[in-house]
């Protein structure tokens, strides 16, 4: 049978990832919404990822799975709960089961949810590559190719190529009042608004505190400038420091939740962050980005959002706050 004569009616999309790895699946979740226009695509993902999935309006329904549950809970309330997936899995008939990441746990759920196809990312001892079903496979992973270019891959078989490697989302309304009425709280009106996000996802990745402060004083020496530190809960460490090294202009925000720090990010003039999760939010809501880079990273998990600078050096610790202060002008326009 040729890949245009499928009819798929009933998809379901693992899409386990972090944050940013789901993130930068989107683009394969839109175009395969725009191969099978027709189709319900359920999409199963991590409890934080899957709340993108949902507001980016690519998935008919999320499934959402708490994996660290999964994972660390009780040894038999996780074997009930893979069960209980798997039992839900099975009643809700999928026709089609892609898995993005292709992990041998997740290759078995899509075989035992009885969809009579399976596509699985071909990842080199990785895959379960005999429990999925199709006539064609996708090539082989290339560890060369940017993250998404890899998952646009999966879906080689489906006849998909080509497609748009970057999308932008709109945060909800909701979420994006509660923002306006926040900033104008804090009398951030009619102010040029730089964010920065001090967290990495390793410590190797994470300019200094000290730098950051650095950077935070010159910006505020213009008047019409205000500058947001934004942090998550694995950053709360950090709160300390920051407090101490900080000029008493910055702005603290250390409450917000995902999805309105996600609306808070897209009303900020440029966002400055190392290679983390939150930069990716700042892509997808078409915020400009500075991202401070060490060039021992991989870039195939950068954004691929035109509105993206690097500055980098060989060890984050060698970027100086000049650098970094003059990609920030730069981007916001002032350059004189």
């Amino acid at each position: 049978m040729a890949t245009s004569d499928y009819n798929f009616q009933n998809i379901l999309v693992i899409d386990f990832g972090q944050l940013g790895d789901v993130v930068l699946s989107l683009p394969a979740l839109k175009a395969l919404r725009e191969k099978f226009p027709a189709a319900k695509i359920s999409v199963m993902s991590g409890k934080s990822p899957a709340q993108f999935v949902e507001i980016s309006g690519l998935a008919d329904e999320v499934i959402m799975v708490d994996r660290v549950e999964l994972r660390d809970g009780p040894r038999l309330a996780s074997i009930k709960g893979v069960f209980r997936i798997v039992g839900d899995t099975r009643r809700r008939g999928f026709d089609l089961v892609i898995d993005l990441h292709s992990l041998s746990e997740t290759n078995l759920l899509g075989f035992l949810s009885g969809a009579k196809h399976r596509i699985y990312a071909n990842r080199e001892n990785r895959s379960l590559d005999f429990l999925g079903r199709f006539p064609e496979k996708p090539p082989m992973e290339d560890k060369s190719r940017h993250l998404t270019d890899r998952y646009l891959d999966v879906l080689g078989p489906l006849g998909i190529a080509g497609a748009p490697r970057f999308v932008e989302i709109v945060p909800p309304e909701e979420e994006l009042a509660e923002i306006r009425e926040m900033y104008r709280e804090l009398d951030l009106e009619g102010k040029q608004l730089v964010g920065l996000f001090l967290g990495a996802g390793h410590p190797s990745r994470r300019w200094s505190v000290g730098k950051f402060a650095g950077l935070t004083r010159r910006l505020v020496r213009e008047e019409n400038r205000r500058v947001l530190v934004f942090l998550g809960p694995e950053e709360f460490h950090l709160l300390d420091e920051i407090r101490e090294k900080f000029p008493p202009e910055a702005i603290i925000l250390d409450k917000l939740k995902l999805i309105p720090l996600f609306a808070a990010l897209s009303m900020v003039d440029v966002l400055v962050s190392n290679d983390t999760g939150p930069m990716h939010l700042a892509a997808i809501a078409g915020t400009k980005i500075v991202l401070i880079w060490d060039n021992r990273g991989n870039p195939i998990f950068m954004p691929l959002t035109e509105k993206l600078v690097v500055v980098s050096s060989g060890t984050i610790d060698e970027i100086g706050v000049d650098e970094v202060y003059d990609a920030v002008i730069n981007s916001t326009g002032d350059a004189g």
